[in-house]
């Protein structure tokens, strides 16, 4: 199902069942159901809560006293606008949303491609999440773990201690174009948490990014499509490349929200074989026309 179409389904109201209310959903969720929350609103911030809240609200992910990552894409030296990197404001309110849950301390870093002070600094997503309350770090080697990560793909290899010693990962994937897997979505977004060669990864890509969804099972997932890089990615640059989608999707459902995001490329969940093979090995529900929506507008 393209992109078109499935929007266009869903407005009629032919996939999913709507709920009465937020609670409903959350309760749907936690009994084994697929419930994807899609916002659309040039307020990204405003969407990406509203999305959460639609699930069912961030109590129902963090606990008092957790310790949270928030993982965002900080991998690429480019500023917001080029879609490269996770919106900062996103970031920046799901810090506070996990702050407001109770979470004793939530912790934002990634393991960048480009030099990490310059990709830091240029994504702008250190001082939103800084001032939401966060703790931002650069990744040191010296804190990487070698863990039977039990895949395919990926056996043993080197893990961020952070990632270990985490009580929940919320995982902010940006969606855009890449050269290798097509697209770049939720689960590929997890190579941030593991150090070891990447173009060890890169040889068997689809495979292993599979394995790290498997092995990391993020509590939430929470997809930038506020603005997206159609080509030319995963770095980009050019600004033509970008289209402006003013959408947040969200999901305890990790292969639902790479199905979802295959569509804003006009592709199918068939069509990535990362989504495949993450159905196949029963890590989520990659047939849209079986997910429960909840779909909103800020205006």
């Amino acid at each position: 199902m393209k992109r078109r179409h499935f929007l266009k389904t869903f407005s009629a109201g032919v996939i999913g069942a709507r709920f009465a209310s937020p609670s409903d959903l959350f309760a749907a969720a936690k009994e084994g159901s697929t419930v994807l929350s899609i916002v659309t609103g040039e307020d990204a911030a405003a969407a990406a809560s509203k999305a959460v809240d639609a699930l069912g609200g961030m109590s129902g992910f963090v606990a008092k006293g957790d310790v949270v990552i928030v993982k965002p894409n900080i991998g690429w030296d480019r500023i917001p606008e080029q879609a490269a990197t996770t919106n900062p404001q996103v970031v920046a309110e799901l810090v506070r949303l996990a702050l407001d849950a109770g979470a004793k301390k939530v912790k934002v870093f990634d393991n960048t491609c480009n030099t990490a002070r310059r990709c830091y600094k240029k994504s702008g997503i250190p001082d939103a999440a800084t001032a939401a309350g966060a703790d931002v770090f650069f990744v040191d080697e010296r804190k990487y773990k070698d863990v039977d990560i039990g895949g395919e793909a990926l056996t043993t290899w080197p893990v961020y201690k952070d990632a270990l010693e985490a009580d929940k990962i919320i995982n902010v994937p940006i969606a855009k174009h890449h050269t290798l897997s097509r697209v770049t979505l939720a689960m590929k977004n997890l190579m941030g948490l593991i150090g070891g060669a990447r173009n060890r990864i890169h040889q068997k890509l689809d495979t292993s990014v599979v394995d790290l969804a498997a092995y990391f099972k993020p509590s939430l997932t929470v997809l930038d499509a506020s603005r997206v890089l159609m080509a030319n990615g995963p770095q980009g640059g050019n600004l033509a490349d970008v289209k402006q989608m003013n959408t947040i999707a969200a999901s305890t459902d990790q292969v639902a929200i790479d199905a979802f995001g295959a569509t804003l490329f006009d592709l199918t969940a068939d069509d990535l074989r990362f989504v495949r093979e993450a159905y196949e090995r029963g890590l989520g529900e990659k047939d849209l026309t079986k997910v429960k929506l909840i779909e909103q507008s800020l205006s």
